[in-house]
């Protein structure tokens, strides 16, 4: 009884799912991660690459044409040194400004663009070497590895036959020109790049499918944790008021709608039910109010306030309190009976109703 009763068979709750949110405990996947990260880089590439070949070729030219005359110090070579480096970072913004933007939207979306504050906090837990091996060597990380494995042989198994096309091109037996050679250089590493990318875009939808999965069967929570939360929540005082406010607004608007009633059928003091029906607009009697004691005795006065007739039927009230919802219509056991108090209602007041069908 007891390991039944500890068991994970409840749903998540919005609470428990909203708090993991903040926590950063939400599906999240490492290869949804890469492949966003890659196509950043590529992107990159591909959008700067013309201009960044050029620069090599008139950088490679300028260093080529004066190598003869180039002085050589020690300040000479701190000065090239600065060169080097500024126009090596010319030519990598572009890739990394593209996987850093890649890998901030991954991040975007698998959180839902939601921010995390209590993921930023330090978990000095973590820092305990003894847990970390356990996370290392624990069953839920083989999945990552696994998965790693897989990947890494799934793609070079797809990936085999453009690469030996590529190695088995003439160009890479004939002499050409330093141009043509880049350019065939660019167009293989795209086409494998693609190849690469469409792979891992199959994997990490399965990956991804898997740690929502995962995540869910994680937070599920058992029936004892439902009864405290639920416990919980109705010990809260925002909580509370809240769903005071919102009884009260349904209240209000529900005795609101007796005005329009067509009839009101009581048990006669305690139950009173407000009926609606209208023939061009609907399908069968609406209820429009529902009440017991001062709620019934509130809707009987605004119906003799507004001259809406009030017909006793002690049954009918019972069962429509019983099986009715404000707002929907009456439960098709009850519409002969229903019929008939309407019946008597439009025969007995035949001039009112007469006038308001003439006004509408």
């Amino acid at each position: 009884m007891s390991e039944s009763a500890g068991e994970k068979t409840e749903a998540p709750s919005t609470k428990k799912l909203e708090e993991a949110q903040q926590r950063g405990q939400f599906p999240k996947s490492a290869e949804v991660q890469t492949v966003f990260v890659m196509l950043g880089g590529l992107c990159g590439l591909m959008f700067a690459g013309p201009e960044l070949w050029n620069y090599l070729a008139q950088s490679l030219a300028s260093t080529m044409g004066h190598i003869h005359d180039t002085p050589v110090s020690a300040t000479a070579l701190q000065g090239y040194a600065a060169l080097g480096l500024l126009g090596l970072g010319k030519c990598l913004w572009p890739v990394l400004g593209g996987t850093v933007l890649g890998g901030l939207l991954a991040g975007a979306i698998q959180s839902r663009f939601t921010t995390c504050p209590e993921a930023l906090t330090i978990n000095f837990e973590r820092l305990n070497p003894v847990e970390g091996f356990k996370r290392i060597f624990s069953m839920r990380s083989a999945m990552p590895t696994g998965i790693a494995l897989f990947k890494l042989a799934f793609i070079s198994l797809l990936t085999w036959s453009t690469v030996k096309e590529v190695l088995g091109d003439p160009i890479l037996t004939q002499a050409v020109d330093l141009a043509r050679l880049g350019s065939f250089l660019a167009e293989s590493t795209l086409k494998i790049a693609l190849r690469i990318l469409m792979l891992l875009g199959v994997v990490a939808a399965a990956d991804y499918s898997y740690q929502c999965w995962r995540s869910y069967k994680d937070m599920m929570m058992t029936k004892e944790e439902v009864k405290e939360e639920a416990k919980g929540s109705e010990g809260n005082p925002q909580v509370k008021s809240a769903q005071r406010r919102k009884r009260r607004k349904s209240k209000r608007k529900m005795l609101e709608e007796v005005a329009f009633a067509d009839v009101v059928v009581t048990n006669p003091t305690h139950i009173a039910i407000a009926l609606k029906y209208d023939r061009k607009t609907m399908q069968a009697p609406k209820i429009l109010a529902k009440g017991i004691r001062l709620n019934a005795q509130q809707i009987r006065e605004i119906a003799q306030q507004h001259q809406v007739p009030i017909v006793e039927n002690k049954p009918l009230a019972r069962l429509m309190f019983k099986y009715g919802k404000v707002g929907g219509e009456i439960p098709a056991q009850l519409f002969a009976a229903v019929a008939e108090v309407l019946a008597w209602v439009y025969r007995n007041n035949r001039y009112r109703y007469y006038a308001e069908a003439n006004r509408a």
